[in-house]
């Protein structure tokens, strides 16, 4: 089997990690100057272990072309795992959302995508680090910083600093999805490896684990739409 996979190098970095993506891509995160027939040796070192991820049945193919959205009345846009209707509007400068439905002001057309993209930003600092908040006390853990990101391929991380981020794109899913990618991420604080007691600890707060991770598998897709 040949596996293709990407180099991201940094020179912030010590040590080379290797990560599937959802999308079923290898990326591998080395420190610049990294010999790459090193980083190809280590590769070809993980093959097994590879393979079994990338038919992991959590993964997934992103689609050709994936569907995209109008800024036209009556197109329907998700927010917490409801789809709301939108509506175009002369006399606003910026979105808003009123009685479940989205107001977008008519000056705004031009910038497609990018303006409901700062608005679910906002939205999921908004709503999203609180509950990290929440649950890093009910958990007993301290992290060092919270953020949410543009990774295209993760709904979280929790990197070796204890840092902790979590896709924008996560504002568009149900809480209880949201619930279970900040204790998944958070319980990396107290077991590193996805082990049995790892799953228990989420479980022991999310009830509706099994739930969530089977959404993510069916509808994680639709999570990366854009206008």
């Amino acid at each position: 089997m040949n596996l293709d996979y990407q180099v991201i190098h940094s020179s912030q970095r010590k040590t080379l990690t290797i990560t599937v993506e959802r999308d079923r891509s290898i990326v591998v995160k080395a420190p610049t100057g990294t010999d790459p027939d090193k980083i190809r040796q280590i590769v070809e070192s993980k093959k097994q272990w590879l393979y079994e991820k990338i038919h992991h049945d959590q993964k997934y193919c992103l689609p050709l072309h994936p569907p995209g959205k109008e800024l036209v009345n009556g197109e329907s846009l998700l927010y917490l795992g409801r789809y709301y209707k939108l509506e175009l509007v002369d006399d606003e400068t910026e979105i808003k959302f009123i009685n479940n439905r989205f107001e977008v002001p008519k000056t705004q057309l031009e910038r497609r995508g990018e303006v409901f993209k700062d608005w679910y930003i906002q939205k999921a600092k908004e709503k999203i680090l609180p509950r990290v908040k929440l649950y890093a006390k009910r958990l007993g853990v301290t992290f060092n910083e919270a953020k949410i990101t543009n990774s295209k391929y993760r709904w979280g991380s929790c990197t070796p600093n204890d840092n902790v981020t979590f896709n924008w794109r996560l504002i568009k899913a149900p809480m209880f999805v949201i619930d279970y990618v900040v204790v998944h991420e958070l319980a990396h604080l107290i077991e590193p490896n996805h082990t049995p007691r790892f799953w228990n600890i989420i479980k022991s707060q999310v009830a509706s684990m099994e739930k969530a991770k089977q959404w993510l598998k069916d509808y994680g897709q639709i999570l990366e739409q854009s206008l």
